[in-house]
């Protein structure tokens, strides 16, 4: 998968989140995780397109490092959101496994580029 297309990916998940996230409760706790789930959803997407302007390859595992501390994040409220009974799991199955992707992808995506960047130190 090159850049681009993770782009793209990264931004739809963003968007489902974002609907899912409108079907949450209109109660304290379901703005709370609404807000939040929202904004790591996002933040994957925006933090992934900075990593790819990278000034550097130091500048990029930074960025990447980012990144997957959000898509953690955002598996993370979609546990709460299942284990609370928010959504029922069957209705975010598919959204909990695209997430599981993108976790996975950047994971290795960093690994990768931490062995690189150890290979070119010496």
């Amino acid at each position: 998968m090159n850049s681009d297309e993770l782009k793209e990916r990264t931004l739809n998940f963003g968007i489902r989140v974002m609907k899912m996230a409108e079907k949450l409760p209109a109660s304290q706790a379901g703005t709370i995780v609404s807000n939040q789930i929202i904004r790591s959803a996002f933040s994957i997407g925006a933090n992934y397109r900075a990593a790819c302007r990278a000034k550097s390859s130091r500048d990029f595992v930074n960025k990447l490092k980012i990144v997957l501390e959000e898509a953690d994040e955002t598996s993370y409220w979609m546990q709460i959101i299942v284990r609370s009974d928010l959504i029922n799991f069957d209705k975010m199955k598919d959204i909990m496994k695209e997430s599981d992707e993108l976790t996975a992808i950047f994971a290795a995506a960093l690994i990768t580029s931490q062995k690189k960047l150890e290979k070119s130190k010496i």
